[in-house]
């Protein structure tokens, strides 16, 4: 059985305690796996995930990014910083995974990044290559490049005109408003993360879940995918660092799979050796939280015992 806990360490803003939690299996542990969690959201909604894996001997760790769940104590949700927030977010994904390699050295380690943590993780292996044993990405994409920059253009504009930590109603609705429009007629605001109607309003009513993003995160995730986009930036990786991608094939964050290949072929151009990608029929955004999640965890447990 899990044994769970919780701890806190600096952010690289100098200001917050990033909210940190882990699950340590019996025994010594075979691997670490460090969770990347999206956006509005938070680690504690990978509970079932994080004891699955520990029960097969797996060290789980992750922590609430700047602006989500219990890393906020001034009630500023959906923000990372008024400058530099996504490379201080990746920054601090990087603090943790020093951490624990120091208290669990000399075994693989893997980064699990979940939609906007799956654009964090590919920031991350692109500014720290080589320090991960493999990294898997879950729910990913890459929007065409005119129309991110026209998503960091108006998000920066309204940062200048009222402040990065703003929320407009237009920057949310162009950047995740749409995402539910292709599952009409809706149940929910949320139909679009799972199939599993109880996973949907389990989210619905997690109060760390419920809030809009500021226009500073937008901007600063625009900046993100444009980043990890960059032919330059992605020179940059590890080619010898095994990467799984997937995604369900009804995810509109991939646009139904197609993002998803796009950014498998990054990775190929780049020259990663080791490269996997599935994409599950009929499946939304959240596959850790499908109807067949049994199916998809057992993948993922394949792939790293695999890799280790």
């Amino acid at each position: 059985m899990a044994v769970f806990s919780e701890h806190t360490f600096p952010s690289n803003d100098g200001i917050h305690q990033i909210a940190c939690y882990q699950w340590a299996p019996e025994g010594v542990p075979r691997a670490v796996v460090q969770i990347v969690h999206g956006v509005v959201e938070h680690m504690g909604r990978y509970g079932a995930f994080a004891r699955f894996l520990a029960d097969h001997g797996y060290l789980v760790v992750g922590g609430d990014h700047l602006g989500h769940g219990k890393t906020v104590t001034d009630g500023k949700y959906g923000h990372l910083a008024h400058k530099d927030g996504w490379m201080l977010t990746t920054a601090d994904v990087h603090t943790l995974r020093e951490r624990t390699g120091v208290d669990h050295p000399n075994i693989p380690y893997f980064l699990f990044g979940h939609s906007m943590g799956s654009f964090l993780v590919r920031t991350y292996l692109c500014v720290y290559p080589g320090t991960v044993t493999g990294a898997i990405l879950s729910g990913t994409g890459q929007e065409k490049a005119p129309l991110v920059a026209a998503g960091r253009a108006l998000a920066s504009a309204v940062c200048a005109l009222k402040g990065p930590d703003t929320v407009s109603d237009l920057v949310y609705d162009l950047a995740l408003g749409g995402y539910n429009k292709q599952f009409r007629p809706n149940r929910t605001t949320a139909d679009w993360i799972s199939r599993d109607e109880k996973v949907v309003d389990s989210y619905l009513a997690d109060p760390f879940c419920t809030f809009k993003p500021t226009a500073g995160l937008f901007r600063d995730m625009m900046e993100g995918l444009q980043f990890i986009s960059d032919k330059k930036n992605l020179a940059k990786m590890d080619p010898n660092t095994p990467v799984y991608l997937f995604s369900g094939d009804n995810d509109p964050v991939g646009s139904n799979g197609r993002g998803v290949e796009k950014v498998y072929g990054y990775f190929k151009a780049a020259g990663t050796r080791d490269l996997t990608m599935k994409l599950y029929p009929g499946g939304r955004h959240e596959m850790l939280n499908e109807l067949n999640r049994d199916e998809v965890y057992a993948d993922v447990l394949a792939w790293l015992e695999r890799h280790i």
